[in-house]
């Protein structure tokens, strides 16, 4: 059974754009759309804090689902993920996914007091955060972690979330695809680092390792984060600069032939017209085209 299509925006959390990032996510809510990613980059001295816009955002909506996009683990420990995650998912009455990522920008990382991985390092952090995210976020008597980059000597984790909170990992190698299909609910690439037809491939690496896991592969999401612009126009370069048909054709093709189910624009700007036209002239038509 093919898993819902959701659709949604990611906005810049630049804090000079904050009144216009609330216009774009009411627009988005107005119009029907389900979720709003946001990344994370503590470091990033223009950003606001990821988490605290999103408790912020999720006050102002009623439906909207929220994730960062994607938290960086290796500046904020896994229990205090786990607490946020379940306190925000309480107070938005059931409204938030955790889309989780091993890190990056390591100068900036260590910067602010954090750890420098090697790549090895980073994906055996997050296979540990994974483990002790899960506990917490199933609210597990006591939960424990006892690898060497997060050893917690146990604690009672809490409140218990409204729903179950999804885990979502913004991962390309194969070893990150493996672990998402072992352990994960969903997966988060990018387009601007991932090619469709290597989507589709990473995707089936991603199902091999959930069937040898004893997991149905159709429980993980595939959500694709999208960047481009819906001209008036020719076509331009990029698989998704151009008129309102070639999106409807392109996303409909990546939903029916590689097994999108979830699609996150980017928008180019702060503005709401690129939302409202996604929103309004693309969305539904896919949804058609797809009979989801």
């Amino acid at each position: 059974m093919p898993r819902d299509l959701s659709f949604g925006i990611s906005v810049t959390p630049y804090a000079a754009a904050f009144p216009a990032i609330v216009e774009q996510v009411l627009a988005a809510e107005a119009h029907g759309l389900d979720l709003v990613g946001i990344q994370d980059h503590p470091y990033q001295r223009r950003f606001l804090d990821t988490f605290s816009l999103i408790a912020d955002l999720q006050a102002r909506t009623t439906s909207l689902r929220f994730f960062p996009d994607v938290a960086n683990l290796p500046l904020r420990d896994p229990p205090m993920i786990a607490k946020a995650a379940a306190s925000m998912d309480v107070m938005s009455g059931g409204r938030f996914e955790l889309g989780l990522g091993s890190g990056s920008f390591w100068d900036a990382v260590v910067g602010m007091g954090g750890p420098r991985r090697s790549r090895r390092d980073a994906f055996a952090a997050m296979e540990e955060a994974i483990g002790i995210l899960r506990a917490a976020l199933d609210t597990e008597r006591i939960v424990r972690g006892d690898g060497p980059h997060y050893p917690v000597p146990g604690y009672a984790a809490g409140p218990p979330p409204a729903h179950r909170v999804g885990i979502w990992l913004g991962v390309y190698g194969p070893r990150g695809l493996r672990l998402t299909g072992r352990l994960a609910d969903g997966w988060l690439p990018s387009l601007g680092h991932m090619e469709p037809d290597a989507f589709r491939h990473a995707s089936a690496v991603i199902d091999e390792a959930a069937t040898s896991a004893g997991r149905d592969p159709d429980d993980i999401r595939r959500v694709y984060n999208l960047s481009g612009v819906i001209t008036d126009g020719e076509r331009g370069g990029g698989h998704l600069v151009g008129p309102v048909e070639h999106w409807i054709g392109t996303l409909t093709s990546w939903v029916t032939d590689n097994g999108v189910d979830s699609l996150v624009f980017w928008p180019p700007d702060a503005g709401v017209e690129q939302v409202e036209r996604f929103a309004r002239e693309v969305v539904p038509a896919v949804r058609a085209a797809t009979g989801r």
